[in-house]
């Protein structure tokens, strides 16, 4: 049996760090196709098209020009067809009021981004191998924050 192709969707406004991103689930072993989003407006404007399929995970970036992560994570769980997706930030910021915002509007997962290759590889294939669907019930803000 073939595995099943991983939709992941990435919002970051900084090409370097999208390019960074897609090199390290290249060399993740997992079947995958990544959407890239360089503004939360996009990311929105695609999600709540009816149409367009939902992926298995969103990684979003906080500071995003148009619409913050913050913004866009906060209307995410508004929306009943969208509260169950799987939210990962991924973000620069290591300030406490970042992690404890995100936390209360309910994202699954805080990513620090790493800048070392190996270190992003092992942070991705974390977030990934996460039954996130059971996760979330036993949530909290010890387990939310992904260190490698």
């Amino acid at each position: 049996m073939q595995p099943s192709l991983m939709h992941i969707m990435l919002a970051d406004d900084d090409e370097d760090d999208r390019q960074f991103f897609k090199e390290a689930f290249e060399d993740i072993e997992v079947k995958h196709k990544i959407s890239v989003f360089n503004n939360g407006v996009l990311l929105m404007e695609y999600l709540n098209n009816l149409e367009n399929p939902l992926p298995d995970i969103v990684f979003l970036d906080l500071n995003m020009p148009m619409k913050s992560g913050k913004e866009c994570l906060q209307e995410i769980r508004g929306i009943p067809r969208l509260k169950n997706l799987t939210i990962a930030i991924y973000s620069t910021s290591s300030a406490e009021r970042d992690i404890e915002d995100t936390f209360v509007s309910g994202a699954n997962v805080y990513i620090c981004k790493p800048t070392d290759f190996n270190a992003l590889k092992k942070a991705l294939t974390n977030v990934i191998n996460v039954n996130w669907q059971y996760v979330t019930d036993g949530l909290n803000k010890d387990s939310f924050i992904l260190n490698v």
